[in-house]
């Protein structure tokens, strides 16, 4: 009796770890015919909202917000994350924004989701998305194994005049 019950009880948690799964791959395949595109790569849609600026991003499969950002001229997608203090690139992305990367100081810590590592303190000297313009914004320069990409933290978030999601999505106002 107790060998049934405890077999019972394997398939039954077998069941819960399998199907989430199966219903997430269901759901997106019937939503289009085909697995859904990326609106996970979100391009901003410009917006305007009482005399100031706005860009909207559409949160991805995930519910992340991306979007194309522009790093001293040039564009990168970049992920938004409230949970980062400033905006974290990683040392190839820096070297293409053209940062001396050999010339950082990398005497600051950072703590990330694979625990602390070191970083280098620096300033942006423009950072834009859709009609949004920001000059001289903090960020850290970390180990491209530390980081894959960049992730725009409260160091923008903070100079927007409001930033808020609603619906599915992320509006930020300048």
């Amino acid at each position: 009796m107790l060998t049934r019950l405890i077999a019972f009880a394997g398939g039954l948690a077998a069941i819960a770890l399998v199907v989430p799964d199966l219903v997430s791959t269901y759901l997106d395949r019937r939503g289009s015919g085909a697995p859904q595109q990326a609106a996970a790569i979100a391009t901003p849609a410009a917006a305007n909202y009482a005399g100031g600026k706005a860009v909207v991003l559409e949160a991805d499969r995930s519910g992340h917000f991306v979007g194309t950002f522009r790093i001293n001229g040039r564009p990168e997608q970049g992920l938004v994350d409230t949970g980062a203090s400033t905006i974290a690139i990683n040392a190839s992305l820096a070297r293409r924004f053209g940062i001396a990367v050999a010339s950082l100081s990398f005497d600051a810590r950072a703590q990330t989701a694979n625990g602390i590592v070191e970083a280098a303190p620096i300033s942006l000297d423009r950072v834009e998305i859709g009609g949004i313009s920001l000059r001289n914004v903090e960020a850290m320069v970390l180990p491209d194994k530390a980081l894959s990409g960049m992730l725009v933290g409260m160091s923008f978030l903070n100079r927007l005049s409001s930033y808020r999601v609603e619906d599915g999505a992320l509006q930020l106002v300048k």
